[in-house]
């Protein structure tokens, strides 16, 4: 026998409409066809998860990660071991590191006040036998010969 709901429809549509027999349908002869009555029984499954967690142990959900920041523009931050810079301008300012000489001769480099040549002018200077640092400022002159490249380290 149904059960639920749908046998509930079932009765009360059985019971409360009637079915007529084969003498009450001759009897009623403008009544027309008798309506079919048609049931349909529709399943539901629910899903479950295949593994229950407690709400203690779930994980909390990790916040998005930010964008990344987009590379700065203006001076380069990694300049060649031959060659003559204007700090901020051709290179940022910050301390720069190199690996070294690039050939047997050895490494100088050289800060300066300005690109006049002059002894006075000169800040600081020195010859790399191995790998360097070497701090430059804003508004001051670089000058490596004979060194690796110099990469930006802060």
């Amino acid at each position: 026998m149904t059960r639920g709901p749908v046998g509930a429809v079932v009765l009360f549509l059985g019971v409360g409409i009637g079915i007529p027999d084969d003498e009450a349908r001759a009897e009623t002869s403008n009544a027309g066809r008798t309506p079919k009555v048609t049931l349909t029984r529709t399943v539901t499954r629910r899903w479950r998860c295949p593994v229950r967690r407690s709400p203690s142990r779930r994980r909390p959900l990790s916040p998005p990660k930010p964008p990344k920041p987009p590379k700065p523009k203006g001076p380069p931050t990694t300049v060649g071991g031959d060659s003559e810079y204007l700090v901020e301008e051709e290179m940022r300012a910050g301390t720069y590191r190199t690996a070294g000489p690039g050939d047997s001769f050895g490494c100088y480099w050289e800060r300066a006040r300005n690109s006049s040549g002059e002894f006075d002018a000169v800040i600081a200077n020195g010859n790399l036998g191995g790998s360097g640092r070497v701090t430059v400022n804003n508004g001051e002159i670089f000058k490596s010969t004979g060194c690796q490249d110099w990469k930006k380290a802060g």
